[in-house]
């Protein structure tokens, strides 16, 4: 009996692909609608998103199938969804972020950092959370942690041990700082649970709890935890910092303890910053590829918030207006228009220099990004991810589903709408536990659009919460990338980082419930509905702006 359980669960994966369609049949069959096919689509490839039955990309790719076979919306209609300009944006972003990393620019600015900083715990601590937040901004939540966490190790290794400076005034091989290419140390490849894709190589040395006094391995677990927390957090203040984020864009525009360790915390510290001093000395002066991808990461950054900033004309509405003054330019063409430039620009001054393998030729220095390394680095998965996002709220919208939920949800308009958003921050923050955060925002985002335009609210005031408690998965270390990475390293416990990541997540749910109604009022004018969220059963929503139910900051 129990070889036939074991043998079930083995192929578990292949029964659910195979009999929840099957199961599921009947909705289609005895509802003839195209919300009844609609919704039989979405469920499975919700319950293929929840199980991981099949990866999160291929699960994402049913819509090109079962939209146009089912008569929702033509094969034409629905590929297009796949390469919208939010994915161009995330292509675009990436671009950069695989320019910075491939230049090693992300650990100049780390070391730097900690170096003006210092290294007594409490500000080490505040030192890591900054520039790993900082960074996950730009680049990858994964690429940031696993970065991020070996530095951190090793300057804890430099703090709970007894140095006598020389190591690390000569810059001898640390097993617990790998900044440099990997040795014959031996490694292990993460596997990402959640977007079934590899993650950075990681050391498989671990700090040993047992054998460390109770206050380092606390300090430890909680420098740890700082790292892979503050990836999360810092992806959320960018578009391209985190997917949800993009998918919140795509939805929208389809509408339109101390400071020491005891007597000898001094001398432990100078030996942390002599190592952080060391591996900064290492990477020498910046090269001129380092400078050039510098000066085109600020380049991008500046277009983008200068395009369109709204309480001034930008330079999209300048240069490039359409026929009502808008920006014809999106934040996708700024990215891609700098990610273009680094497959143009040398990676050395220009010049001719001997190329090493045939003497006597001449040679010129490659540029600062080639499509070999982009293409080891790119996630696609996560651009069919996307694509399968927004081809699914489409669908939603042309089958008359998302209508009919949003109907449906109508009595939420007795609700006072803080509470409203306080139960979807709630909701949304236990879903993203178990689930891909991309997936869980892709799933809620237009039902909860549907029913803002039901109850005549204003749809960022129940999309933003959603968007941002998706980032909120810290209880468990499969909930995300960076999760899993730091705890591969060891001294941590699944209870230790629970417990942890519950009281972060109730914290993070409050602040964005108190966000939301207050400066969120002004900024994106929440106490109107917005005309470009009107549809012919929301006209009346217009009519009555001045007297819609949500309560003035």
């Amino acid at each position: 009996m129990a070889t036939c359980w074991q043998g079930l669960w083995a192929y578990r994966s292949y029964l659910l692909v195979f009999f929840l369609p099957i199961l599921l049949l009947p909705l289609p069959i005895f509802i003839p609608t195209k919300e009844a096919s609609c919704a039989y689509s979405i469920i499975i490839m919700a319950l293929f998103w929840c199980t991981e039955a099949l990866p999160l990309a291929v699960t994402a790719l049913f819509p090109i199938f079962l939209y146009p076979l089912m008569g929702i919306m033509d094969a034409s209609e629905v590929c297009l969804e796949y390469f919208k300009d939010s994915n161009i944006l995330f292509v675009g972003g990436l671009l950069v972020a695989i320019a910075v990393e491939h230049w090693n620019l992300h650990k100049r600015i780390a070391l730097r950092v900690l170096l003006i900083i210092g290294v007594r715990p409490a500000l080490l601590l505040l030192g890591f959370m900054l520039v790993t937040a900082f960074l996950s901004m730009w680049i990858s939540n994964t690429a940031t942690t696993a970065m991020m966490v070996p530095i951190a190790h090793a300057v804890l290794d430099q703090l709970h041990q007894s140095p006598t400076g020389k190591d690390a005034e000569k810059g001898s091989n640390n097993p617990a700082f790998e900044l440099q290419e990997p040795g014959p140390q031996k490694e292990v490849t993460k596997f990402d649970e959640k977007d079934n894709r590899q993650v950075h190589p990681i050391p498989a040395a671990s700090l040993d709890p047992t054998a460390q006094p109770q206050d380092q391995v606390r300090f430890s677990q909680g420098m740890s935890l700082c790292v892979c927390y503050a990836a999360s957090i810092g992806g959320i203040a960018t578009l391209t910092g985190t997917t949800p984020n993009l998918v919140l864009q795509g939805q929208v525009n389809s509408f339109r303890k101390n400071f020491g360790f005891g007597e000898q915390a001094q001398e432990r510290a100078q030996a942390a910053f002599r190592v952080i001093q060391t591996e900064h000395k290492l990477l020498g002066p910046m090269s001129f590829a380092e400078k050039a991808v510098s000066v085109l990461f600020v380049t991008l950054v500046v277009l983008w918030f200068t395009r369109e900033p709204g309480f001034f004309l930008g330079w999209g509405n300048l240069a490039f207006p359409d026929k009502d003054g808008n920006s014809m330019a999106s934040d996708g063409t700024v990215a891609i228009f700098i990610g273009v430039i680094l497959f143009l620009v040398p990676s050395k001054i220009p010049g001719l220099t001997q190329d090493p393998e045939n003497p006597g030729r001449l040679k010129a220095p490659p540029a600062l990004l080639n499509w070999k390394t982009v293409n080891e680095k790119m996630p696609w998965n996560i651009v069919f991810l996307l694509g399968g996002g927004f081809a699914l709220a489409k669908g939603s919208e042309r089958s008359g589903l998302s209508e009919w939920l949003g109907k449906k949800l109508t009595p939420l308009e007795n609700v006072p709408p803080p509470a409203i958003a306080l139960i979807i921050s709630l909701l949304v923050a236990t879903f993203t536990e178990c689930t891909s955060n991309v997936a869980t925002t892709t799933l809620f985002l237009p039902i909860l659009a549907s029913m803002a335009q039901a109850i005549c609210l204003h749809p960022l005031y129940v999309m933003l919460p959603c968007t941002l408690a998706a980032s909120l998965a810290f209880m468990l270390p499969v909930a995300t990338p960076p999760n899993a990475i730091v705890f591969s390293f060891g001294g941590l416990k699944v209870s230790d980082m629970a417990r942890t990541g519950f009281l972060l997540n109730i914290i993070g749910v409050l602040i964005i419930t108190l966000a939301i109604n207050s400066w969120s009022y002004p900024i994106f004018n929440l106490h109107t509905f917005p005309s470009w969220a009107d549809t012919n059963n929301t006209a009346s929503c217009l009519a009555i702006q001045g007297n819609i139910t949500t309560p003035s900051p």
